[in-house]
């Protein structure tokens, strides 16, 4: 998988909890020998767009250079997110809409937790390792898309 690269999208509402996953999230890329780009968010509601804005980006340049996969960070705080259901709903039916619309390998660490503490044990690559297992799932689907000759 060298020579590939990961666009890893982040939302920052929680900088430690995004601190965590996106640790996760590289130390997985790297043990692969996967380059990434990160690219910062407001919330999990910007992550679709920015991910749709990359792509437009590589169909306008019609280069070569283009992200074999992608990795959405970040976490929604049931009592801390205005509108949380609302929210979680549209960035995930987002995700989803883009990765069967354009075929994406997408790894999604966007934890949806009650608490902050929640998140935290979560993301910790020492412990949930949710931005890990994103990361997993993503170069995961990169190989399926390859077996399938896609």
């Amino acid at each position: 998988m060298a020579g590939m690269k990961i666009l890893i999208v982040e939302a920052r509402i929680h900088d430690d909890v995004t601190d965590a996953l996106v640790k996760g999230a590289i130390k997985e890329l790297a043990a692969a020998g996967v380059g990434f780009k990160r690219v910062i968010v407001p919330g999990i509601f910007e992550i679709p767009a920015v991910i749709r804005y990359a792509i437009r980006s590589m169909e306008l340049r019609a280069t070569d250079d283009r992200y074999a996969g992608y990795v959405a960070l970040g976490c929604a705080v049931s009592g801390e997110t205005v509108g949380y259901d609302h929210i979680c709903s549209q960035a995930l039916g987002g995700l989803q809409t883009l990765v069967l619309q354009y075929t994406l390998a997408l790894g999604t660490g966007i934890l949806l937790v009650d608490t902050h503490q929640d998140a935290l044990e979560w993301a910790q690559p020492e412990r949930g390792n949710a931005g890990g297992e994103a990361a997993k799932a993503c170069l995961r689907m990169i190989q399926c898309k390859r077996e399938l000759h896609l």
